[in-house]
């Protein structure tokens, strides 16, 4: 074994590049569950959204190893390309975007390859997510011993703003929250004081009557209603906005302990069953057909991934590095969060897929893009102590007191 491979498999995070390959083995799994009888229906062996969610997943398993072997310093000092190039797919959108027939103004995906029986979406907001945690954490670390100077906090939040309006003129909500989320995240974790938190938060209540009335859309308002006060509507709108999570909680509920058996779901493998169920409802397949102990397993897994990627880092050596693996773990469990959330009727429903599990390719191919860049952190600062997260003249939230 000559001294290059020593160094590679040396410098590899297996433990995290392993759990997430069994979590995305999974994800498929429960994707074909959902997806098995029509692919019957139709003579296939296996459904096209667990066909693409393989194959994107494979392509992303494979370029997660290749990001992490180059060193996320370099990454960090193009961040204006990243960003640039980012900013250019989502305005592509407003050109080439293509919505689902049901939502018309939800221009979310470009068209790659587009034939009578055949098409290939790509969602840039997902790349996007991997850009804004470059381009953010490069931006934090040159402001980051004057962080909590108003001057800097203001132009932070533009950056910010600047991705998520663009998104949420392409009328995805869901993606445009989970970059306010990493923001937040980012943020906190860079240090800044919690009393400006507070003022947001203030500033938030202050105007929310004029963002429920003028900024969120009838349909968002709706689903939003149907969750927390259904007594504001009707009783065929309620029954129509409420439908999908009902479906899935009725699923999940059915699981039990230990579930129905894999391929053994009634509502699963119902025709009628839960809507959408291979992506934005896909919790509902594993609680239906594993059960509570299948779902515990499966928030375990996913957790533990957030967990080691903090630990990440921890020990990075740059504020830029353990930004950008924090910005990671928000990111993952901020989405994994709403989306069970959706599908327990907790949260409104706002589409919102669930990392490594949920079809799609874009998602399940960019979230290794991050995954990549936070194994890039660790070969980069194997050797660093996770001692605190200090820096000269600089405390963060997670520093020693």
């Amino acid at each position: 074994m000559n001294n290059r491979l020593k160094q590679f498999i040396k410098g590899t995070d297996f433990i995290l590049y392993i759990i997430c390959i069994l979590t995305s083995a999974f994800g498929c799994l429960m994707v074909y569950s959902a997806t098995r009888n029509e692919a019957i229906t139709n003579g296939l062996l296996i459904g096209r959204e667990c066909l693409i969610m393989i194959i994107a997943s494979a392509i992303g398993i494979a370029l997660c190893i290749v990001i992490s072997m180059i060193d996320y310093n370099s990454v960090v000092r193009i961040w204006p390309i990243i960003g640039g190039v980012c900013l250019l797919l989502i305005g592509a959108l407003f050109i080439w975007g293509k919505a689902p027939a049901d939502r018309p103004d939800a221009r979310c995906w470009l068209p790659i390859i587009e034939t009578n029986s055949f098409s290939v979406d790509f969602q840039p907001s997902e790349l996007a997510k991997v850009g804004f945690l470059v381009t953010f954490a490069a931006h934090i670390d040159m402001v980051k011993n004057e962080i909590n100077k108003l001057k800097n906090i203001l132009l932070l939040t533009i950056h910010a703003l600047i991705p998520i309006g663009l998104i949420i003129l392409t009328d995805d909500l869901g993606s445009a929250m989970i970059f306010g989320f990493m923001f937040i995240g980012m943020m906190f974790a860079a240090g800044l004081k919690i009393r400006y938190f507070a003022m947001a938060a203030g500033a938030f209540a202050a105007v929310s009557p004029i963002l429920w009335t003028k900024f969120l859309s009838n349909f968002h308002r709706q689903r939003i209603l149907a969750v927390y006060y259904p007594e504001a509507l009707s009783e065929s709108v309620y029954k129509a906005k409420i439908y999908q999570q009902q479906r899935a909680v009725n699923a999940i509920g059915s699981g039990g302990l230990l579930g129905d058996g894999l391929f053994k779901g009634t509502y699963t493998q119902s025709p009628s069953g839960v809507p959408v169920n291979e992506s934005d409802m896909v919790f509902s397949v594993v609680g239906e057909e594993l059960g509570f102990v299948g779902g515990i397993l499966l928030l375990a897994a996913l957790i533990f991934i957030c967990v080691r990627v903090m630990q990440t880092g921890r020990k990075s050596a740059t504020l830029h590095g353990a930004i950008i693996c924090y910005g990671t773990a928000f990111m993952i469990s901020s989405q994994v969060i709403m989306n069970i959330g959706m599908c327990l009727k907790l949260l409104p429903c706002i589409g919102i897929t669930l990392p490594f599990i949920s079809a799609g390719g874009s998602a399940n191919m960019c979230v290794y893009f991050a995954i990549g860049l936070c194994m890039s952190v660790y070969r980069y600062n194997k050797n660093n102590v996770a001692e605190n997260f200090r820096y000269v003249g600089y405390n963060t939230p997670f520093a020693e007191a």
